[in-house]
């Protein structure tokens, strides 16, 4: 897959409850109302501040995700916890993907590494 096309366009990923907007820079997530309402937050990850890209890939058991690690991060995210900030869900530097969206989340996963990479080639 030749990802480098219309490399100063965004690319749009839609994922469950998130949009991921690929900049040449950074990964703008948007959460609509209802996820705004449950706790999460809608934010903007430079790719100069990430430093791991850990990754879930989706099953038909459990949704996968793709979590910008950043210095903001202070562990490994869980299923549940007292705060949004340490679940997938609810961190603002993931996106979660159903088995439906499997597609959408190796595209995503493809397209992210390569923009991260583009920043650092020693990764």
């Amino acid at each position: 897959m030749d990802l480098s096309k219309g490399a100063g366009e965004p690319r749009v990923f839609k994922g469950y409850m998130a949009t991921a907007t690929l900049h040449e820079d950074r990964v703008n997530f948007k959460r609509p109302l209802v996820a705004r309402l449950g706790g999460n937050r809608s934010s903007t990850v430079l790719f100069g501040d990430v430093l791991k890209i850990l990754r879930r890939e989706p099953t038909r058991l459990v949704n996968g995700h793709i979590h910008l690690l950043t210095a903001q991060d202070d562990g490994s995210l869980r299923a549940a916890s007292m705060s949004p900030e340490k679940t997938v869900a609810g961190n603002p530097r993931a996106i979660m993907f159903t088995w439906q969206q499997r597609e959408g989340y190796a595209d995503f996963l493809a397209a992210v590494e390569q923009a991260w990479q583009r920043r650092d080639p020693s990764r």
